[in-house]
């Protein structure tokens, strides 16, 4: 009774694959990222401010935040150590 474990991959023939022009791979490249960007939903404008000003607003909130915390440690680490 075999499971097929252990067996070798068959190959694929002696052939080296072909391999194409840096050019040419290029050239389908632009071509390929040119359609997924058609694919692509944009926002509207209304959209893109909207974005805009919540990550404006976290931004601004997470710097006040920081800044809160880093005063109330140093304020505690001047209790501690003095200066």
């Amino acid at each position: 009774m075999t499971t097929g474990k252990g067996r070798a991959t068959p190959s694929r023939g002696d052939a080296a694959p072909h391999k194409a022009s840096v050019f040419s791979r290029l050239l389908r490249f632009l071509r390929e990222v040119v359609a997924e960007l058609r694919k692509v939903i944009w926002p509207t404008r209304k959209q893109l401010v909207t974005y805009t000003i919540v990550v404006l607003v976290f931004v601004t909130f997470m710097v006040a935040f920081v800044s809160l915390l880093d005063w109330v440690f140093g304020l505690g680490i001047n209790a501690v150590f003095g200066s």
